[in-house]
């Protein structure tokens, strides 16, 4: 099977690295990819149209394509594709809008009867700076469209609320703070049916202890100890199932990799947002734990298989993955692009996968191309092992102005 992989960040690259380990491929193309992901893949520059990438598949004979980057899924890539009769895994652009507008998903929590955060839209800066008298603080405030996973702010004060509202606005969802422990948890679903993946946990502040501005993801983990098998099944119950549902009953089944970003709160998971595709750096330490099974759930979703959910086999380590990103210097508001990087071998020689990100060749040199920079992931026998050992090999990297968070997965240490 030859495949196409859209995108070239390192959740496209943690895809690629997992997938080049399968018998049943053949041949990975990625558009377009990056140097970290042409080790597993033929890289071709990005096509300048939907329409472009669904001619790239056809000249290419691509069997199955996968999307990555959630504004080309909002864009309607995956009509493009199923109206030329290509198999593709992804949402429609009319299911995708549970990504691509925060009222859009509001009002479908409630249609669905999802639990959520309380909240008010506002089509207007003097309707939200009004709105905010309904809540108490910290308050969350939201930008309408995508964003890249900083189009959110937690204000603990008015002046806060007042300028997140005059920088994210006008199309606003304020919401009321929710407290417990967040949560990813992401499916992949054929329309009718979703199968899930293990739980995982995302750092979206750029500091540590879970200060400063929100970011795409300073890093995550993955521990089968997450979530317990009841929670699991409380959140399959009353999130993912009926959400697959409600997008059914109205016309637009939703096809491909379902992201719920979750707060467990004392009354039980209610969702912070959806997500029309996979988690980064969620990807990351996910494809590590994954060892079998992949593309099984890709055809799943692409609908190019008759296996049920419940006749799909993945194969997933015991053994827990972390991912830490290390960032650019002047991430998340102006990143400086340019700097060389060294260090990535003997990153790698201790048993880690360094995933690229934002990176690219000068000439020879590879050098920062992007806020997020690399991923680095590694597995251990146990949360510590994999905490130590990734932060092992990312003290064996260097660039100028590197910038990583030093408490990624420590709430998991808590469970032990």
């Amino acid at each position: 099977m030859k495949v196409l992989i859209v995108g070239g960040g390192g959740r496209e690259h943690a895809l690629a690295w997992r997938l080049h380990q399968s018998r049943e491929i053949s041949e990975l193309i990625a558009a377009p990819g990056n140097p970290g992901i042409a080790r597993q893949a033929r890289c071709l520059p990005t096509p300048s149209s939907l329409s472009g990438y669904a001619a790239l598949a056809e000249a290419e004979h691509v069997d199955l394509t996968v999307v990555g980057p959630e504004a080309t899924l909002v864009d309607g890539i995956v009509d493009v594709f199923r109206a030329r009769g290509l198999a593709i895994v992804g949402p429609s652009q009319a299911a995708a809008r549970l990504e691509g507008s925060k009222i859009f998903a509001k009002e479908f929590f409630l249609r669905a009867g999802i639990p959520s955060a309380r909240s008010i839209e506002c089509s207007s800066p003097e309707e939200a700076l009004y709105a905010i008298k309904f809540f108490k603080l910290p308050v969350v405030i939201k930008a309408d469209g995508l964003a890249a996973g900083k189009g959110v702010v937690i204000a603990g004060s008015l002046a806060e609320a007042q300028e997140a509202i005059e920088k994210l606005g006008p199309l606003l969802v304020i919401e009321e703070f929710l407290e417990g422990e967040e949560v990813s948890f992401i499916g992949i679903s054929n329309g009718a049916e979703i199968f899930p993946l293990e739980a995982s946990q995302d750092h979206k502040r750029i500091g540590d202890g879970d200060t400063g501005p929100n970011t795409g993801g300073m890093g995550a983990y993955c521990d089968g100890r997450i979530l317990t098998p009841m929670q699991a099944g409380e959140i399959m119950e009353r999130v993912m199932n009926p959400a697959i549902r409600q997008m059914a009953r109205e016309g637009s089944p939703f096809t491909g990799f379902l992201y719920a970003g979750l707060m467990m709160t004392a009354d039980g998971p209610k969702v912070l947002e959806f997500n029309v595709r996979l988690g980064d750096p969620e990807t990351q330490v996910l494809m590590h734990r994954l060892q079998a099974g992949l593309l099984d759930l890709l055809c799943f979703a692409a609908g190019i298989t008759d296996k049920p959910a419940h006749a799909l086999e993945t194969v997933v380590s015991d053994d827990p993955s972390v991912c830490v990103v290390l960032a650019a210097h002047g991430y998340p508001d102006k990143p400086r692009t340019g700097d060389r990087i060294r260090g990535i071998p003997a990153a790698e020689s201790l048993l880690t996968t360094v995933f690229h990100a934002g990176t690219k060749l000068s000439g020879s040199e590879l050098v920062t191309s992007g806020g997020r920079v690399l991923g680095v992931t590694a597995s251990g026998t146990d949360l510590k092992a994999a905490i130590l050992s990734a932060y092992a090999a990312a003290g064996l990297i260097h660039f100028d102005g590197m910038q990583y968070r030093r408490d990624i997965a420590q709430k998991g240490l808590s469970r032990w």
